[in-house]
């Protein structure tokens, strides 16, 4: 396994995959099992990982990706979804096993937090997928696979082409392999004072 600060510093966007490598199934689970222990706000667990495989609807998907390579070169693509109203979906689940009382008091936050806040509602899809999104990343990289978060498709289409539930929306992709060749060089990192401020902004 990857040092896991090894894996943050060495990390690329792997823009060209070896299109002959096939990620075992087991191996995709752990690392989509790892993401499912990022964290969301109240445990609502708002992320969906769609996973494409099928060659006809990675074709179709990178029509709409504006024909990026990685699409269909990539081992595995990952559609990242929120689920926008997973906390009106039976939220006592998302605290089963507790003692009631707790359980009883996290149902009312929640209710109390989203209800009627449509913009909280999508920032929080929005925030859990990009955590979810980098747990994949660091995931594949203790497997010793390189990733590429992508987001330049057409989103409506790509909804079109998954069928995407009215009450969901697409978040980002994250394509996952064998990256082919050497990478290009890295572009320059700001410094560490233009970066970190401390208490308040100057």
């Amino acid at each position: 396994m990857t040092d896991i600060l090894t894996a943050i510093a060495e990390r690329r966007a792997t823009k060209r995959f070896d299109p002959s490598y096939q990620i075992p199934d087991d191996e995709l689970r752990s690392i989509l099992n790892a993401a499912m222990h990022a964290p969301t706000a109240f445990n609502i667990q708002n992320w969906r990982f769609l996973v494409v495989r099928d060659p006809a609807q990675r074709t179709k998907i990178k029509e709409a990706a504006w024909n990026q390579p990685q699409i269909e070169e990539a081992a595995a693509l990952i559609v990242m979804c929120a689920d926008i109203k997973a906390w009106e979906k039976n939220p006592a689940r998302y605290w089963d096993g507790v003692p009631e009382k707790m359980q009883q008091t996290y149902v009312g936050m929640i209710r109390n937090y989203y209800e009627g806040h449509e913009q909280v509602q999508r920032d929080e899809g929005m925030r859990s997928c990009g955590m979810a999104a980098y747990a994949i990343m660091m995931a594949a990289a203790a497997h010793g696979l390189q990733t590429c978060p992508m987001d330049g498709f057409d989103f409506k289409k790509v909804g079109e082409i998954i069928n995407l539930p009215k009450d969901h929306e697409i978040v980002m992709f994250v394509a996952i392999g064998k990256r082919a060749g050497d990478p290009p060089p890295h572009g320059a990192r700001l410094s560490f004072e233009e970066t970190v401020r401390h208490d308040r902004f100057a």
